[in-house]
């Protein structure tokens, strides 16, 4: 039997590749765009100093300020999702390179919009934005006059807008080191009598392998590296978290958290309430690790025990186009102008179908308001995972689709805090349907330990490393400095009190804390948390109700950025400043537990 090679770009149908001509025709047009960016850049600085002056040199600004984005938002998303098509192409990666360099241009020569608008006497712009005339931009003024304490003068805004690249520094040195530095010094591990690389991207199917000695292995090699290189990688952590500190304090915010929340408007009880409510129900999270200790069949249940599947894959084929039918099926319940446009879109150009060389890894949604809401997929008929990625990301294309088409420019783009809701509420209407449509108990099996792993590794997970987060900054902000041994020590009491009393570490388990990228991004994990919480909690009101819940349900789809996201989910019929979601979604993890239990054991 042939091994299965990865084609070329070249190689793919064009039927099964995206239609990027909603953004461009060509090229050519491309670089005319990108031309045009420095153009309007120019133009809105000609406002410099005159926002104030009265309310039709405003509104003219604030044309040629949207013009602006407009464009950028366009030659972003080309540049990118050519590279992204595949990183082997140099002259996509030289595009998407001299679009960044447009953008971060064009961000400095006009930094001065913010503060300048933010002066603007409250009184005058208050009047001004109840204009007829001024409906498109009323939104987007006044989320800016929000943070109006918190913005600084023009020159202090140039000037943290020039420091912009190099407050990524540490990122930056983290990125490079993890994925080319110490990704050439993993080694190799031994799987059924092969010697094969040890990376990052093998790292994840090594530990998944059904053989312990191949899981340990990979395990302690794995860490061993990093440990080798813990002060360097401590101290990368402590500048990022530094940077976060000093920005909070230059801002004039009570902490890193505080900043971090405020641009959106969410209260600070949300994120604790989380941690709080996960803590509270610890007592099934233990629960499911003493189900894989005995369903294991080992005497001490390690840390790299967790990611092995707990039932053996089930062997299916589904095709792309059985997948695309699947989600038409599963998700009726958002009936079919949700279905038919999310179908239309999944067979025609908004979606690249499969892996070429040099494409991206994963999956994602991404588009602009006068585009397709593109989707990348690597999708393979042999892994039934995919089906549920493809409902994910058209979960994100269709919230994107419904806010572009419910809102001016201005004000159509939705935070994260409601991105992951769309797409695990799609996630959660795929499960229920193969659950109720499986034919055998290996498939329901499968399934419900695919869902537990799912909801453990968004709710419980990433609430672990919300609070370490969190601790990370409290640390700092209350003077104590991030070494490694205190970063290792706060991060091995986490995982000694999430993962509980069946599981046993290594001395190098703690390392983990200094590998996660996201972390880099202070503030963001939480997210994954609350949005799986809020999208079990409005699946099961859709499902369980009728056209009022329905209705709802678009409402906060068709919101965009017209709406703070926790008052979006209100209307959507969910509270996330109450802890009710999140133990809602705790408790179906622990029916799934139950229901695992009485089936495995």
């Amino acid at each position: 039997m042939k091994d299965e090679k990865i084609p070329l770009r070249s190689e793919i149908p064009q039927s099964d590749k995206w239609d990027l001509s909603t953004l461009f025709k060509n090229d050519s047009d491309w670089e005319t765009a990108l031309s045009q960016i420095e153009r309007d850049a120019d133009a809105v600085a000609q406002f410099q100093g005159r926002l104030g002056e009265c309310a039709e040199t405003l509104l003219a600004a604030l044309k040629a300020y949207e013009a602006l984005w407009k464009n950028v938002e366009l030659v972003d998303n080309y540049a990118s999702l050519m590279h992204n098509a595949d990183e082997s192409d140099e002259r996509a990666a030289d595009m998407e390179g001299r679009a960044n360099m447009a953008s971060t241009k064009a961000s400095a020569q006009t930094s001065f919009f913010d503060s300048e608008l933010a002066a603007i006497p409250q009184e005058k712009i208050s009047a001004w934005i109840e204009r007829d005339d001024f409906s498109d931009y009323k939104i987007f003024i006044q989320k800016l006059l929000h943070a109006r304490e918190h913005i600084l003068s023009e020159k202090e805004e140039r000037i943290l807008a020039l420091q912009g690249e190099a407050a990524l520094t540490a990122y930056k040195t983290f990125s490079v080191m993890e994925n080319v530095d110490l990704n050439n010094l993993f080694g190799s591990v031994e799987v059924d009598g092969k010697k094969l690389p040890l990376t990052q991207t093998t790292w994840t199917e090594f530990l998944e392998n059904p053989d312990r000695a191949v899981r340990e292995k990979t395990y302690k090699q794995f860490y061993g590296v990093f440990e080798q290189h813990q002060n360097t990688l401590a101290n990368l952590y402590a500048g990022s978290v530094n940077q976060d500190v000093f920005e909070s304090r230059a801002r004039g915010y009570k902490s890193s958290l505080n900043a971090a929340l405020f641009g959106n408007k969410v209260p600070e009880n949300v994120y604790l309430n989380l941690i709080e409510t996960v803590h509270k129900n610890f007592p099934a999270l233990h629960k499911y690790y003493s189900i894989r200790k005995r369903v294991l069949g080992v005497e001490e249940l390690r840390h790299y025990d967790v990611y092995v599947p707990l039932v053996k894959d089930v062997q299916t084929k589904t095709s792309y186009d059985e997948a695309v039918e699947i989600c038409r099926e599963a998700l009726a319940p958002l009936g079919s102008e949700y279905t038919d446009t999310l179908c239309a879109g999944l067979k025609g150009g908004w979606v690249d179908r499969y892996e070429n060389q040099g494409k991206r890894s994963g999956a994602f949604s991404s588009g602009a308001y006068t585009s397709y809401p593109y989707i990348l997929l690597n999708y393979k008929d042999s892994i039934i995972r995919d089906v549920f990625t493809i409902a994910h990301e058209g979960g994100h294309s269709m919230h994107s689709y419904y806010s572009a088409k419910s809102n001016p420019f201005m004000q159509y783009n939705y935070t994260i805090f409601e991105a992951e809701v769309a797409s695990t509420f799609n996630e959660e209407l795929i499960f229920r349907h193969l659950l109720k449509n499986a034919n055998d108990s290996a498939m329901k099996n499968y399934l419900l330990a695919m869902r537990a792993s799912d909801i453990l590794a968004t709710l419980h997970r990433q609430t672990m490393f919300a609070e370490y987060e969190l601790k990370c900054h409290e640390l700092v902000e209350g003077g104590t400095p991030l070494t490694a041994p205190v970063l290792r020590k706060t991060y091995r009491e986490l995982l000694e009190q999430y993962f509980g009393p069946e599981m046993h570490f290594e001395d190098s388990s703690d390392m983990e804390g200094l590998r996660i990228p996201h972390f880099y991004s202070a503030f963001y994990v939480y997210k994954y948390a609350t949005g799986i919480s809020a999208a079990l909690a409005l699946a099961e009101r859709v499902c369980s109700g009728g056209k009022t819940e329905r209705d709802d349900y678009f409402a906060f789809l068709k919101s965009g950025g017209s709406r703070y996201p926790i008052e979006s989910l209100k209307v959507a019929g969910v509270d996330m400043e109450s802890a009710e979601p999140i133990q809602s979604a705790l408790d179906k993890f622990s029916q799934i537990v139950d229901e695992l239990e009485r089936q495995l054991l």
